[in-house]
């Protein structure tokens, strides 16, 4: 038996869209081995898939599909402490937890790009798989089959905080409202901020985010799905954030402070103190520069 940990994810960061993400410090976990038939369980009370529809087991078995392995089951226990459908990359963290941990099993045949390429397969894009897979942020480009991706780590310094509503937004609404064709200025705009982007994370100049967080594509078509988004995002810019953002297709939302975790913490809770927030919760993170692993 293995135990896989998964980092969540926050994707997007507002101009990235389906290309850029960053791996946080919030963790599913999932005990895995080999078995005849489907056992699945939930160590959390989590309501979750247990047949051979479950994301993980899906997932795996097609890392043992790839490497021409006989296939016979799992068992699988998982402990989900990452909010489903709300932005931070449940989704992917299953993917991830059943190609990295099937990848153990089975002695590791496949490097960690080849892993990526089988999850970005299975998603269809790679902005959150990549980071939960390898950590820190990631900057994608499908090519083909292929992920080319630059890999940074964060520092601790930068404090993520993800305020998240008590309602779920699933990823197929959240595209469903999006625009089929955008204008030239529209499109100008968000591949600037997603250049600006990944150059400011790699260099450090953290001052652009705000600028790179500026979107055209998605965000103005997504906050009125989510009520309050868009005062979260003036609130924390008003409180000194780096960035602020839908995480992901919402519903969390997400800031980036440069200061501690105390101060974020403070400016976090100061926040959802307004009645309109009720039923709202927060994590203040860091990022995980270390990706999926095996414990």
């Amino acid at each position: 038996m293995i135990k896989i940990k998964v980092p969540a994810s926050t994707a997007n960061i507002g101009s990235g869209f389906d290309c850029a993400g960053i791996a946080v410090s919030l963790y599913n976990y999932a005990e895995m081995e080999i078995a005849e038939g489907c056992h699945i369980s939930s160590a959390d009370g989590s309501d979750i898939p247990t047949g051979e529809d479950n994301l993980i087991y899906v997932s795996a078995k097609k890392v043992f599909e790839k490497s021409g392995v006989l296939f016979t089951g799992l068992k699988i226990t998982e402990e989900n402490n990452i909010p489903f459908a709300r932005g931070l990359g449940s989704s992917s963290a299953c993917i991830i937890a059943g190609v990295f941990g099937a990848n153990e099993l089975l002695g590791r045949p496949f490097t960690r790009d080849e892993l990526l390429d089988i999850a970005a397969e299975i998603e269809g894009h790679p902005d959150n798989v990549s980071p939960a897979l390898l950590g820190g942020f990631t900057v994608n480009a499908m090519d083909g089959q292929k992920v080319r991706y630059v890999k940074t780590e964060i520092p601790e310094k930068l404090v993520f905080a993800a305020f998240v509503p008590p309602f779920e937004l699933k990823t197929a609404d959240a595209r469903a409202v999006m625009p089929k064709e955008v204008s030239l200025s529209d499109a100008v705009l968000n591949l600037s901020g997603s250049a600006l982007m990944a150059a400011s994370f790699i260099s450090g100049k953290y001052e652009n985010l705000r600028r790179s967080c500026c979107d055209r594509l998605h965000q103005p078509y997504r906050l009125p799905l989510i009520p309050g988004g868009e005062e979260i995002i003036e609130k924390s810019y008003e409180n000194g954030a780096a960035a602020a953002y839908i995480s992901g297709a919402g519903s969390t939302m997400m800031a980036i402070f440069d200061c501690d975790k105390t101060k974020a913490e403070e400016i976090a809770k100061n926040i959802l103190s307004d009645e309109i927030f009720t039923g709202w919760k927060y994590f203040i993170l860091n990022a995980d520069n270390s990706g999926a692993a095996a414990l």
